[in-house]
């Protein structure tokens, strides 16, 4: 259906060939010509934006699900909200992401029987970005941690901070030696 839409943008209309009005043909012609034109860019602009709304929702599909796995494996999280953790509605959840789609900065609600909190990463792709839509895409997650609010004994809330990146540190690392740049 949509085909046949498009190409009947570039269509003259049978109304255009027989005028009964005192506009002349070529006026008609140029109004008709202009119309579709409009509505190609509506059409094409409007499938732009539809198509990168899917792109971000895919990566948010990916870095959320990355993550849940590495919150299921860190016994914190699993101790201070309960199993099993459920994510939040996508809608309310933020992403922010580069403009070549490399990098993402993410944050979505999470759910446990004891209580419930906010996941925030950020990760890189590894790998081409070409027709990233239609494949799996390969995430790396840089930095993640959670803020959690879990009930306290006494009537008032607690909140708790958990890093689950689980990276080394560069102060950590003992054997690194600095190399000599080569000058050219």
């Amino acid at each position: 259906m949509l085909a046949r839409r498009l190409s009947s943008l570039f269509k003259s209309s049978p109304s255009s060939k027989v005028s009964s009005s005192s506009k002349p043909l070529n006026d008609e012609k140029s109004e008709s010509w202009g119309r579709k034109a409009v509505s190609f860019v509506l059409i094409t602009v409007t499938g732009g934006v539809a198509l990168s709304a899917l792109d971000d929702l895919a990566i948010y599909h990916s870095c959320s699900s990355k993550a849940m796995e590495k919150a299921g494996e860190n016994q914190a999280i699993i101790n201070a909200i309960g199993e099993p953790i459920k994510k939040g509605p996508w809608y309310n959840a933020s992403l922010a992401v580069t403009q070549k789609r490399q990098s993402v900065s993410c944050t979505f609600p999470v759910s446990g029987p004891l209580g419930d909190g906010v996941f925030r990463l950020k990760a890189v792709r590894n790998g081409d970005i070409w027709f990233s839509s239609f494949r799996p895409q390969n995430w790396e997650i840089l930095i993640m941690d959670a803020l959690l609010h879990l009930p306290a004994n006494e009537g008032k809330q607690q909140t708790m901070r958990i890093n689950i990146s689980g990276n080394v540190s560069p102060s950590a690392c003992t054997s690194c030696t600095a190399q000599p740049q080569d000058k050219q």
